[in-house]
């Protein structure tokens, strides 16, 4: 685990580099010098504020609230055990009340970490099935991929927020307006660019996750009951598709959204039929 995690910490550099070539570029494409001062200032910014403010912002688009033990005993004295087990700091743990059956991890490292269960999945699993989600986001935290998503969630927001504004500012040329053709392309290639990064990173992090949750459980087929229960659940009570929820589902163990076909292609989530195989290969399970 330990180069797992260091892994990560390379992967988070050169996200966050990648990031800030992305503002630095294109702002020296679409307004020549003042484009790349204000391209270096707006990575920097972003990037400063990615790090330090993922997970309250992740928290906050769910509406969730933290809960004492009093409140929900089952869920800590879960997280608990499997800190313990893990040699792990316990992260803090948090509740939406929405009915759409999810749960997710967010914060930059395992100090400064939060496990999200909606209400919905709660009322979805039973204890052995909810013990194998939060291992699952134990691994996310534990492994310090976290960030990763948060970063690659931040560089796709950017790729669209610059292509929005190539419509607006100046590509440095005698008319002082802009250039249709790079702000056409730069509309259209740049989502498909973001699409492609979040979904990259986030469908690995999944499997890895996945393989993690079933190691400090010991138990690969609750898990794999879990994903299936959640596949129905999720697919029954989307989350509406809003811009500040669209940032949280790559954290998110269950694609929220209702998709299928092309959209299903580019999710940030891998097929759940095939993490379920996975699962059930650990286990020695044969179909």
């Amino acid at each position: 685990m330990h180069q797992h995690r260091q892994f990560n910490g390379l992967k988070t550099a050169v996200l966050l580099g990648l990031l800030a070539a992305l503002f630095i570029g294109s702002g020296g494409l679409l307004a020549g010098t003042t484009g790349l001062i204000i391209g270096a200032g707006l990575a920097l910014a972003i990037n400063g504020y990615a790090y330090f403010n993922s997970a309250k912002l992740a928290l906050k688009s769910m509406h969730a609230r933290p809960v004492s033990e009093a409140e929900f005993p089952a869920l800590h004295k879960i997280v608990r055990e499997l800190s313990t087990a893990a040699k792990q700091p316990m992260p803090a743990l948090y509740i939406s009340p929405t009915q759409a059956p999810n749960a997710f991890a967010t914060g930059r490292n395992p100090r400064h970490a939060a496990v999200c269960c909606t209400e919905g999945i709660l009322g979805l699993l039973d204890e052995r099935e909810l013990r194998g989600v939060l291992g699952h986001e134990l691994g996310h935290v534990y492994n310090r991929d976290i960030l990763i998503a948060s970063v690659a969630a931040t560089i796709a927001g950017g790729i669209v927020m610059v292509a929005n504004l190539a419509f607006f500012l100046p590509t440095g040329g005698d008319d002082d307006r802009p250039n249709p053709l790079v702000a056409l392309l730069i509309l259209f290639v740049g989502p498909l660019a973001a699409g492609v990064i979040q979904m990259a990173i986030s469908r690995s992090r999944e499997y890895q996750a996945d393989t993690y949750g079933a190691e400090i459980t010991g138990d690969p087929l609750a898990l794999a009951s879990a994903l299936r229960k959640l596949e129905h659940g999720t697919a029954a009570a989307p989350l509406p598709p809003q811009p500040s929820l669209q940032t949280t589902s790559s954290l998110m163990i269950a694609n929220p959204f209702r998709g299928r076909g092309i959209s299903q292609m580019f999710s940030t989530h891998p097929p759940m039929a095939e993490r379920i195989r996975r699962l059930e290969q650990l286990a020695g399970y044969r179909r």
